[in-house]
């Protein structure tokens, strides 16, 4: 079993759940455009800048997820991060947030605007497979979920 049942109550009744089905949707836009700019200007030499402004939307919707996404996982565990029942997700959003992050790093250092771009790709690429735990985590439970409104409820007599 995914969820307790007391944990899905409190999955439906945090206003961060929302928050999350809001958000996640947008940012994966705006990484399929970013994603789509970066590669552009690799490719081409143009449009630097607006790649850039798009990389910096996207590090701002991943920290927005990951903030929001520790009020939810105190809603549902009682735990900002790293609760042992949402471990592995959290371990990849470190991961994917670390490497967004790496951008500041590779600017700071002075890195070539084509460095810097390709750690971008590198940070995607965390964020494509982090995307995808959720993603079937959201499968998993909207499966649980599904399965319990289909149990005969069972009633003392």
């Amino acid at each position: 079993m995914m969820y307790t049942p007391d944990q899905l109550r409190r999955r439906q009744n945090s206003r961060w759940t929302k928050v999350q089905i809001i958000l996640a949707p947008i940012q994966f836009v705006a990484f399929m455009i970013s994603f789509g700019l970066v590669i552009h200007y690799l490719i081409s030499g143009e449009w630097y800048w607006t790649a850039t402004i798009s990389v910096w939307v996207k590090i701002a919707l991943i920290w927005a997820l990951t903030i929001t996404g520790m009020f939810w996982e105190y809603d549902m565990y009682d735990h900002y991060f790293m609760a042992k029942e949402f471990f592995w997700e959290d371990l990849g959003n470190l991961i994917a947030i670390i490497t967004h992050n790496l951008y500041f790093v590779a600017k700071g250092m002075g890195a070539d605007e084509r460095t810097v771009m390709w750690v971008m790709v590198f940070a995607y690429v965390t964020y494509l497979f982090n995307a995808g735990q959720f993603l079937a985590r959201g499968i998993r439970s909207a499966r649980q979920r599904q399965a319990m409104k289909q149990q005969p409820s069972r009633q003392q007599v």
